[in-house]
This record gives structure tokens, C-alpha cells and sequence, in this order.
């Protein structure tokens, strides 16, 4: 892992310590909001000097930035089932999974940070929509392989509309993140639209 922006060079690195001044910038984060969170209260929180603070991160939006990139799930090999609606169930589960463990506070802070800083809306682009357009990618172009639907669809909208539901859900607390939940998601939602997808490919005789 590449260090923090702003991390100072020839000083030996404090991984727990970095890690509670980031858990209190995200605590902040959540009870105060973006615009009243301060480098300053920050190391109040966490019992830091401002001098070690400012030595690893510039500003707030390099702190923010780095602890989410640490919060983010670890990256892994796609599931690989033989189905693709199997592939996705467990997808969707892991999805799922990932936003209870963050929880809905910290990703009401989160979203209402972003919009407020670009530079955060473009980590949160990155982490929740384009890792997981990836993912949903990789089973897209295994379920091509074994014909299972055409090639080359477009796996963003995808991902869009399953973060969208767990997000949904999540923040309003309108249910569980449960197998019956990600079943839906599949079932009534994904399939369906990688259908609509696909219908709207040329067909081969037009290309």
C-alpha cells in the first residue's frame, strides 16, 4: 500500500496509530459533518499532536480520502460458478455484506461529504462504482464465454442499479441486507436488466 498523501519521509511508520487518527476523522465525519470536521479536532479526538497529523495528510480531504481507501473491502478474485446468476447471488451478497460492515451513518456522512468536495466524489466513483462495474464485468464476460448472453454489454449500468438498491436500503432502513434481499436484487433486477441490455445489442446480420 502506497503511503498517505502528505506522509513525511525518514520517520518510521505508526500503522495502529495512523489508523486511530483515521477511525477519528471518520467518526467526526459522521457527528459533525464534512464542512465543521478540522484537522484540529481530529487530533483532539484522537489524542495526536496537529504536527503529526499535518506530517502524514495536508488537509482533511487527503485524511478522508486515505481512510476510506483503507475501509475499502479487499480486492478479490470474482466468483466463478459455472451460472452467472449463481456468480452474481455472490456477488451481490459480498456487495451486501460490505455495507452493513461500513454501516449507515458512516455512509450518510460519507455521501453528504462527497457532495462537497470533488475529490472525494471521485474516490467514492472509483470504490462503488467502477471496482464494482469490474466485478460485474468479469461475470458478464464468463457468462458471454459460455453463451449464456451476448458479448460486450455494458456491465456499468449493472452495478449501478444493485449499489443503488443496497444503498437504498441501507440508508432507510427499509429491511435487511439478507439472502432473500440479494436474491431479489438478481432475480428482479439484474437478470431482467442484463436482458433489456442485451436485446439492445445490434444483431449480427446488422453489424
Amino acid at each position: 500500500m502506497s503511503p498517505p498523501e502528505g506522509s513525511g519521509r525518514g520517520r518510521p511508520r505508526d500503522e495502529s496509530r495512523e489508523q486511530a487518527i483515521l477511525e477519528a476523522a471518520l467518526e467526526l465525519l459522521v457527528e459533525v459533518g464534512y464542512e465543521r470536521m478540522s484537522m484540529v479536532a481530529v487530533a483532539n479526538r484522537a489524542r495526536a499532536s496537529k504536527a503529526t497529523i499535518y506530517r502524514r495528510w495536508s488537509c482533511k480531504d487527503a485524511m478522508v480520502v486515505d481512510a476510506l481507501r483503507r475501509r475499502a473491502p479487499a480486492e478479490h478474485v470474482p466468483a466463478d460458478t459455472g451460472s452467472l446468476r449463481d456468480d452474481l447471488l455472490i456477488e451481490v451478497g459480498l456487495m451486501a455484506c460490505a455495507t452493513m460492515e461500513v454501516g449507515g451513518g458512516l455512509l450518510m456522512g460519507v455521501l453528504r461529504a462527497a457532495s462537497e468536495s470533488p475529490r472525494l466524489a471521485e474516490v467514492i466513483q472509483d470504490h462503488m462504482v467502477q471496482q464494482k462495474a469490474a466485478l460485474c464485468g468479469c461475470a458478464l464476460q464468463r457468462a458471454a464465454a459460455r453463451g449464456e448472453i451476448p458479448a460486450d454489454l455494458d456491465p456499468v449500468p449493472l452495478a449501478e442499479a444493485i449499489l443503488s438498491m443496497i444503498l437504498t436500503r441501507q440508508l432507510l432502513g427499509v429491511g435487511p441486507l439478507d439472502e432473500q434481499f440479494v436474491a431479489h436484487v438478481v432475480d428482479d433486477v439484474a437478470l431482467p436488466l442484463i436482458t433489456g441490455l442485451a436485446s439492445r445489442l445490434p444483431s449480427p446480420s446488422n453489424v
